[in-house]
């Protein structure tokens, strides 16, 4: 049985990748930081009916948080960088200290885990990263420059690693969603859904779960390496 790491999964896109593996036979570890009401009973639910998930608590922003999440749960076959924090402020009235509170969250952590864990990955000479990014971190979006810059760079990073990991038999991918039904877009009016409905060609906002299919394919393929997938109905071509 493959284990998966599932950053970020205590709700949204997260919650749904972990359920999703979980019930296709993975072993999921699911960490949550400051939300964890949800992920418990979702491992009693899924235990029930004879599927393995296991909340762990990891504020991802720390190093010394993922080197002891590492000691707990051992080396992974895949891991699904999702966890990330938005932000939606003019470029004036972003501080310093908003800026590298979102690098540290949306890329840092990426950094962080991809490095330890992958090192079981490169002994295995198989393994799976799978990134999270945003369809703002393709085309950019107005007042959210510090968060289009961090998942820009998970792009970067993207393909950069996937360059570097191919000869050890490791995959890194890249899905960019784009306006998905989560907390982090719940500030969104009526008028405001209806509008970008009506800029997506598929005429619906997305799921989580449409970000969950994506997350098991690319775990599912062996010849697609360096891809940035845009899950978003067509909003931002």
């Amino acid at each position: 049985m493959k284990k998966v790491l599932v950053t970020g999964a205590s709700r949204g896109i997260g919650y749904a990748i972990a359920e999703a593996f979980a019930r296709c036979s993975y072993e999921v570890f699911a960490t949550y930081n400051k939300t964890k009401d949800t992920l418990f009973p979702l491992s009693e639910k899924l235990s029930v009916e004879g599927f393995i998930l296991h909340p762990e608590f990891c504020d991802v922003s720390d190093e010394e948080s993922i080197s002891s999440l590492h000691s707990r749960i051992g080396d992974i076959d895949i891991l699904i960088n999702n966890a990330g924090i938005a932000g939606f402020s003019l470029l004036s009235d972003i501080s310093s200290e908003d800026w590298d509170k979102m690098f540290d969250t949306n890329l840092k952590s990426v950094f962080l885990l991809s490095k330890l864990f992958s090192k079981g990955m490169i002994r295995n000479k198989w393994g799976r990263i799978i990134n999270i990014s945003s369809v703002w971190g393709v085309v950019g979006a107005s007042c959210e420059s510090h968060y289009s810059a961090a998942k820009s760079g998970l792009i970067g990073f993207t393909r950069a690693l996937a360059k570097e990991l191919g000869p050890s038999g490791i995959t890194v991918n890249c899905i960019a969603p784009g306006v998905i039904d989560t907390d982090m877009n719940s500030h969104l009016s009526e008028e405001d859904i209806a509008a970008l409905c009506d800029e997506t060609p598929l005429g619906r906002i997305g799921k989580p779960e449409d970000i969950a299919h994506a997350a098991l394919f690319f775990a599912e393929a062996s010849f697609i390496t360096g891809e940035t997938l845009s899950v978003g109905g067509g909003f931002g071509m």
